[in-house]
């Protein structure tokens, strides 16, 4: 497939004021799409605990040239502005922070903001939307695929997702009933954040309601194996993962 050239920038979009929201608080968003004239399918995609760093920002590029628009909400908006960090222990430790003190009602306000903004442009198909997250965006992702909007979903190893939702209440797993599109799911054999008797139960869940779904498991993969700039980066998973992202959502948002 040819690459795309791109334009890239930031938007600042208002977010709903909820009792955690300062006013006048704005969301800022990396947003990347094809110069090319024509319309294309909005992808929203969703951060680690990291923040929306160089990472999330070279996949949202890599995805607009694929023939996509491209959104990637900053998650921690609420709790740290203009929060990025790379992978020390001490980034971890604040970002597992930030992570805790979001809800699941903010998420999802949030990812749909990102999702009527993409509706706003005249590039964006008005009918076909994606997400993809990894890590603590893998989760989200999960959540976001019960928006009505989504209908392709690429969740890269969302721990918690069995156990917990983000605010708290029951687990996000059993949300799995009110996703209406198509959903694949990535995990590594080795993850530590993960079981693979959670891993388990989320393909039970998806084929007891019989969603449209996949469920990867690469063997010899740890807990962020598509990010290259982790010490646990996998290549050849991180190939395999990328390839079935572009079938999934060319299959399902017609690319």
């Amino acid at each position: 497939m040819t690459e795309r050239v791109i334009d890239t920038t930031t938007v600042n979009l208002p977010l709903q004021e909820t009792t955690s929201t300062p006013d006048n608080l704005q969301m800022a968003a990396y947003l990347a799409q094809p110069q090319n004239l024509g319309t294309y399918p909005g992808i929203v995609l969703l951060q680690e605990i990291f923040g929306v760093n160089d990472h999330i920002r070279d996949v949202t590029e890599r995805i607009a040239k694929l023939g996509y628009v491209a959104i990637a909400p900053a998650l921690f908006q609420r709790q740290a502005p203009g929060y990025e960090a790379g992978y020390t222990p001490e980034d971890i430790e604040t970002g597992r922070g930030y992570a805790m003190q979001t809800k699941a009602s903010e998420l999802l306000s949030d990812i749909q903001l990102a999702i009527n903004y993409l509706k706003s442009l005249p590039k964006v198909k008005p009918d076909a939307f994606g997400c993809i997250g990894f890590c603590f965006g893998g989760h989200v992702a999960y959540l976001a695929a019960t928006l009505p909007d989504i209908q392709a979903t690429a969740s890269f190893y969302g721990a918690g997702i069995t156990t917990r939702t983000p605010g708290g209440g029951e687990p996000t797993v059993t949300r799995t009933k009110d996703i209406p599109g198509t959903i694949y799911t990535f995990f590594g054999r080795e993850d530590a954040s993960i079981p693979q008797e959670q891993v388990n139960q989320i393909e039970a869940e998806l084929e007891k309601y019989n969603i449209s779904h996949r469920v990867f498991r690469y063997d010899g993969s740890e807990h962020g194996f598509f990010c290259d700039r982790r010490a646990s980066y996998n290549p050849k998973a991180a190939s395999d993962a990328w390839e079935q992202v572009q079938k999934l959502f060319a299959s399902v948002l017609a690319v």
